[in-house]
Parts: structure tokens; sequence; C-alpha cells
């Protein structure tokens, strides 16, 4: 099997990241997927898509994070490497302890050792430093509120701790993670169900508190929630944070959207930028957003089967699909209904 972005011969499989999004997933979920498939990979014109091209340092420490866990050999694993050969070994638990040394996502790199380690007997304890709360990467609320849970539910065993949030540009993030490996079992998610909880919060280091209430007043005014439900925090940090986070909780899963705080941002444009997220995702009637969408495809794919029911496929999904498609040889039937735009996703041997 082949398409033209990935092919095969006898020694490994090659992938060009430089298509579709070109972002770095492709390389995250290719080094992952060999480690679970035992075949080796070359990702060549790495996050070619980017402004800053190649393999930057979450990304590199994310690759060898992946290679520490599973013996792999690697070749052009360095800063802004362009291409990366990856011939996995033997996936081995334990206690590890992975360090992006700057505000690159901890999220990513978590993830990209999630999936192998879930694939292998044992049990693993890993710590990982860097940010926790990146505007292109899984905040680490994302994480523990919405992905989390569904990955539970699919009989996955899997504890996050957050210890230290981390905040771009100064990092110095830290959380830990329990996983131990066994079966995954199928999971559907078609329904959204009702509206069982709501809650909102606004998050602040180092900065003056009253960004966090401007915030919150913003969220009450918008939203029409109460002030039981959205609250204002004053967080530790290594350097100056602000993150708007807001979760609803429904009848079958959890979503959760952010907003992130940037210089010369007015506090109430933090405020709006997660409250559009969310009246877009209330608004299509679905229970998996745009972001969720992206995470449950490796799981599925592990399982075998699954399903579930998202918002209009962006190009980072649709891109994964493929790739995931390829590399774990499942079927993905992607079926777009067309009175509204909304997506039904299969997942099936």
């Amino acid at each position: 099997m082949s398409n033209n972005w990935i092919n095969e011969n006898q020694e490994l499989i090659e992938i060009d990241g430089s298509y579709g999004e070109g972002g770095g997933q492709i390389l995250r979920t290719s080094v992952a997927l060999s480690l679970v498939t035992q075949r080796p990979v070359r990702i060549k014109n790495i996050r070619a898509k980017r402004n800053k091209s190649g393999l930057l340092r979450q990304h590199l420490t994310a690759v060898l994070a992946a290679a520490k866990i599973g013996n792999a050999e690697l070749t052009g694993a360095e800063l802004r490497s362009n291409t990366l050969t990856f011939r996995p070994g033997k996936v081995r638990h334990g206690k590890y302890h992975f360090a992006v040394g700057s505000a690159g996502s901890a999220a990513l790199v978590f993830q990209t050792v999630l999936y192998p380690l879930l694939s292998t007997p044992g049990k693993s304890q890993i710590v990982f430093e860097g940010g926790t709360h990146n505007q292109k990467a899984p905040p680490f609320d994302f994480l523990e509120r919405a992905f989390l849970p569904l990955l539970t539910r699919m009989g996955a065993k899997v504890k996050l701790c957050l210890h230290r949030r981390g905040f771009y540009p100064a990092g110095g993030g830290c959380m830990t993670a329990e996983i131990e490996g066994g079966d995954l079992r199928s999971l559907s998610l078609l329904e959204r169900g009702p509206i069982t909880s709501r809650r909102a919060r606004a998050l602040v280091a180092n900065l003056p508190a009253n960004i966090g209430n401007r915030e919150i007043k913003e969220i009450c005014k918008k939203l029409e929630w109460t002030r039981e439900e959205a609250k204002a925090e004053v967080v530790q940090s290594d350097g100056p944070g602000n993150v708007v986070v807001l979760e609803v909780a429904s009848e079958h899963c959890a979503e959760v959207f952010t907003g992130f705080g940037a210089r010369g941002k007015r506090s109430e444009e933090v405020a709006r930028e997660a409250i559009r997220e969310l009246r877009a995702y209330l608004d299509s009637g679905v229970p998996v957003g745009e972001h969720l969408a992206d995470q449950l495809l490796i799981p599925m794919a592990l399982a075998g089967k699954g399903s579930f029911h998202t918002v209009p496929l962006t190009d980072h999904t649709t891109t994964n699909i493929e790739l995931v498609r390829y590399l774990l040889g499942v079927e993905i039937d992607v079926n777009t209904r067309p009175h509204n735009g909304t997506v039904r996703v299969d997942v099936r041997r």
C-alpha cells in the first residue's frame, strides 16, 4: 500500500512531512506508531510548512523520548534537521524523565510516548518538563478533563498530575504520568446528551490579578454563567502567563476550550477567544470538538474499532487520518452530513 507521500521499500517506510498540514504531528505520529508496529520509518521535509522548519526543541525531545523508551536507532536527530530515520527496538517500561528545555509542549512529548507504552505490558512513571499551557498544543486541562476520561473508558490505565504550570516563553512546567500497558476497547461517541456541568477558570501567573477578574466578568456576561461556575485564580509559574479555560461536561463526554493572553491583547478578547470556540461547539450539536477528534484517532485505531460525530475536519485531522490508516492498517470512513456539514468518523479493522 502506498500513496503520493507515504512509500514503502524493503527497508523502511518513507514519509513526506510536507504533506497536508505539514507540521509536527506527522513526525510524532510516525515515530510513535513505528514503535507500536516495530516498522522503521524515515521522515523527510520535517515541518516543511512551518515558519521554522525542521526539528525544534520540543520535536527533538519527543523523538529522543520515543527512542529512549523503544531503544531505537536514530539518524538525523538534531536541532533543525529536516530528515530523520527511526529504527525501533523493543519498547520498555520504567522510570523516565524528559525535559524540553524551553516552553515547548510537554503534552506533545507525553502523547508521543503514550501509545507505545499502552501497547506494551508493564508500568511506567514519567516526569515531563516544559510548557504545560501552550497555544498550539493541548493544554494540561484538555488532557485531564476531556481526553483522559475517554481514554479511561477505553480501558487505558493512565494517570496525570500537574505539579507546576509552564507558560510561553519561560516554560518551566512539570507534569507526571503513570502509564500501564493493556488492551484498548472500542468507543462510540455519536451523541452529546444533555449538559451536566459548566466551569470557567481564568489563570494568571506573575501578572496583575485584575486580568483574570476582567476575563471572568466577560465570560459571565457573554455566556450568562454564574460566579459559582466561573472563577479567577492566581497560580505559580516561572514566568508570566494567562489562560482562560472553559469546560462543558455532557452526558457522554466533556470538552475544553482555551484562550491565551499575550502582550497587548485585552483581557476581554482572551475571554472572547475561548467563548467563540465554545459557542461554535455548542451550536454544532456534536459530542466531539475539532481538537478532540484529532486525539481519538490513534486509540480507536489501536482498539480496532470506534466512531465519533464531530465538526468539519481540520487539515491537521485529515492528514493524521491518512497516516494512521496506513501505519496501523485500519479503515477510517469519513462521512459528511450535507444538511449541517458535521462529520461521522468510523474506525475499523
